[in-house]
């Protein structure tokens, strides 16, 4: 189950239950005849689970200063019974999914332009402090079908040694149906990667030392320094900066094993979330809206002029745009930063729309990942790999993850 944290108070009112979603007297036992599967084994099918009846839906986080992301000593035993798994093998949901669940065809290629081409799938992991990473990129059952490169990059890397190193997660999704897509993602990784690879010093300083508004004005900077130089590449190219442009989501983990603090920080569509005693959580920054009633002539023309004439009517007709000045451009997607402290047995996954999107949607994804994550114990890399491409009907972006599990 997923459950909402996006707005709640410390105190988290109880949840409510997903639409949809079984409970666990509507899931068929196991048969006692079925072996269980070795510890770290990749899983032949994907399972649902019997989650407790507290679960729900999403709960919103409290602020990023609240008293839900300070440390906190242990956590609570949640037991959670595997069922039998359903007769389609690799994926949840109503139906299986309209593609092949391999790759089918590969993306076209140019003799003199073979370093553009992008691998099927990525994966990478490493433990450092008390923290294991997994970390995939995996092109999507549409791509793999029309043979398209997979649209979604994924960069990890170490900066510094010992104690004082900083790990760098960093995703990104090139706009759809664009022929550099592709190639944006990859240049986006690139260079929020050397900008954090050369302040990284500065960085885990401030992590460490909990100075979360430096840290947001600082990757505010980093982030939109990176994104600018994609939009001069485009300017480079002749194309147009909404062709050649990419959301990007990045992950600092401090390598020393004194600091839990995990820091989030990106523009553009994905998703971040925690998995603690057996329950999903949306920990996704929202961008704070305007509230507040409407104030009556707040930034509005008087009624006359000084000389006394009155004013017409605002009708609200548009006004044509003027042939001398460019069309305005839509608004740049909104950064997005959370600095919070992981507690002992949290799971955090930071994701791009591919795997969000169904993970939100179909409550028997959400519930076949707390089964798979909630043992205690993080997957091996061909484990995790086979977990985050259990597919759902309707869902076949790219899907890049990375996954923290604290010790």
């Amino acid at each position: 189950m997923l459950r909402d944290t996006r707005g709640d108070t410390p105190s988290e009112p109880p949840a409510t239950q997903v639409p949809g979603a079984r409970a666990p007297s509507d899931v068929p036992p196991k048969p006692a005849s079925a072996p269980a599967p070795p510890p770290g084994a990749a899983p032949s099918g994907p399972a649902a689970v019997a989650l407790p009846s507290t679960t729900g839906g999403f709960r919103t986080p409290p602020s990023e200063a609240s008293p839900e992301d300070m440390p906190a000593g242990g956590s609570r035993e949640t037991v959670l019974s595997v069922v039998q798994p359903p007769a389609s093998v690799g994926h949840v949901g109503s139906g299986p999914p309209t593609y092949a669940p391999e790759p089918t065809a590969l993306p076209p290629a140019e003799p003199d332009e073979l370093g553009d081409l992008v691998a099927d799938t990525v994966l990478d992991g490493a433990r450092y402090g008390t923290s294991t990473l997994r970390a995939v990129s995996v092109r999507g059952d549409s791509a793999r079908y029309r043979g398209e490169p997979r649209r979604d990059a994924l960069l990890t890397a170490r900066f510094g040694a010992g104690e004082q190193a900083l790990v760098l997660v960093a995703m990104a999704t090139g706009a759809r149906a664009t022929s550099g897509a592709h190639r944006a993602a990859a240049e986006a990784c690139q260079w929020i990667g050397q900008a954090v690879g050369r302040s990284h010093e500065r960085l885990a300083d401030d992590i460490r030392a909990a100075r979360r508004g430096d840290l947001k004005s600082g990757l505010h900077r980093l982030t939109d320094r990176s994104l600018g130089k994609l939009r001069a590449s485009a300017a480079e190219q002749g194309v147009e900066p909404e062709e050649y442009t990419a959301g990007l989501r990045c992950l600092l983990l401090p390598a020393d094993p004194e600091c839990r603090t995990r820091v989030f920080f990106g523009v553009g569509a994905g998703g971040l979330f925690r998995l603690r005693d057996g329950e999903w959580q949306d920990i996704e920054p929202r961008v704070a809206d305007t509230t507040g009633e409407a104030v009556v002539g707040f930034g509005s023309l008087p009624h006359e002029t000084p000389e006394g004439d009155r004013l017409t009517m605002d009708l609200g007709i548009t006004t044509p745009p003027s042939p001398y000045e460019p069309a305005p451009r839509p608004p740049h997607a909104p950064f997005r930063f959370r600095a919070s402290v992981a507690r002992p047995g949290d799971t955090l996954l930071l994701c791009t729309g591919g795997l969000a999107e169904p993970l939100r949607g179909e409550p028997e994804l959400a519930e076949y990942l707390t089964t798979r994550w909630s043992t205690g114990e993080p997957p091996g890399l061909a484990a995790f790999l086979a977990d985050s491409q259990v597919r759902v009907k309707g869902y076949a972006d790219d899907r890049t993850a990375a996954a923290v599990w604290e010790a």
